[in-house]
């Protein structure tokens, strides 16, 4: 638990002073209000993942001074993670670094990952064996693809006050937990050197939302989860392929989901921004029912209501994989009923005829 708080003081120290030093973030200032997927109303500061970035920094030097052993892992994996990390933080800043570029700096940050930490999908379990992956024209790009899409994924949940942080805070907890239960210490420290970044920075950022994660804070942290998940899975066979797959499926279903939408359902770039989201249609169709429409102040409640939603959501996933990390026919089932679940749950809300446990009316 050192590691988790000493990242989580750290964070919460540097997210404050971001927030009061104006010279820091003058001109990554969110003053776009009008935006597909824009919900708030001031201007916001959104380089959140400075201060998480820092801070996971700041506690592996000093993981390093308390278990040399690991001096190799913990820097080279905070070294690809900066290539992830540096393409975001450049657009927060200037708001010039295409989508495109972004994701290429995050497929480069987990080729690295590939050859510096053996990071890589080589195995794919099923019901009663295995199948092993040798050949490296097929892990690279797998791996490549893999890690990179939930980064990017991240990136795309991250609509909400809390939502993302919260989010990736429980899928890191259970990275931490089962790396516990087969001994992987070096996923363990990282997992809860981010997750305490992360809990340090969401303190600022939920419910009011006083500073954003940004491009930079979420590529981050997708990365670092999407590399951590991955190096459990392969480096203890015990743990099955399908925990990592459960444990990341909120993002990553809502991504594929988003890319199909986009370009078969509506014809249009799967790059193109759009307010349909599943997390926008609760925003829209569901919290305003309770909260109301056009007030400053019921439109930052219904931004800090929206997310509560997903988090339980989300844990649909993590709760199962948690608890079923080794069990891989159950893991499947579960990616299964979660796949169902989102899809009712958003043609419902489409329809307007959301289920009942979702709404909440208005007191009058």
């Amino acid at each position: 638990m050192f590691s988790f708080l000493l990242s989580f003081v750290a964070s919460a120290l540097l997210t404050l002073l971001v927030i009061k030093e104006a010279r820091l973030h003058g001109p990554a200032l969110d003053a776009d209000f009008l935006g597909v997927q824009k919900v708030h109303v001031h201007h916001v500061a959104r380089i959140g993942g400075l201060s998480i970035f820092l801070s996971v920094a700041l506690s592996s030097v000093i993981s390093l001074w308390r278990v040399p052993a690991m001096t190799y892992w913990l820097l080279a994996l905070l070294g690809c993670s900066f290539f992830a990390f540096v393409g975001g933080i450049v657009e927060d800043y200037t708001g010039k670094v295409s989508a495109g570029r972004r994701l290429v700096l995050t497929m480069i940050a987990a080729a690295m990952g590939y050859f510096l930490l053996d990071a890589r999908v080589d195995r794919l379990d099923w019901l009663f064996s295995s199948w092993m992956l040798p050949y490296m024209w097929l892990t690279l790009p797998l791996t490549v693809l893999a890690v990179a899409g939930i980064a990017n994924a991240v990136n795309i949940i991250d609509g909400f006050n809390g939502l993302a942080s919260v989010v990736v805070i429980c899928m890191l907890l259970s990275l931490g937990y089962v790396a516990l239960q087969v001994n992987d210490m070096f996923v363990l420290i990282a997992a809860l050197m981010v997750a305490g970044a992360t809990a340090g920075f969401l303190i600022w950022n939920y419910p009011v939302g006083m500073i954003f994660l940004g491009d930079g804070g979420a590529y981050f942290i997708g990365f670092m989860l999407g590399e951590l998940a991955l190096l459990l899975v392969m480096r203890n066979p015990q743990v099955s392929t399908w925990y990592a797959a459960l444990l990341l499926i909120y993002p990553t279903f809502e991504t594929l989901f988003s890319v199909y939408r986009r370009m078969f359902v509506r014809g249009k770039s799967p790059a193109m921004p759009d307010g349909i989201h599943l997390h926008s249609l609760i925003f829209r169709r569901i919290v305003q029912w309770a909260v109301g429409r056009k007030e400053a102040r019921a439109l930052i409640r219904r931004n800090s209501m929206t997310s509560p939603y997903l988090w339980l959501f989300s844990l649909m996933a993590v709760i199962p994989a948690t608890i079923f990390w080794r069990h891989t026919w159950i893991l499947m089932l579960s990616c299964i009923l979660f796949i169902v679940s989102y899809v009712w749950i958003y043609v419902r809300i489409v329809r307007f005829k959301a289920p009942r446990w979702m709404i909440r009316h208005k007191k009058t």
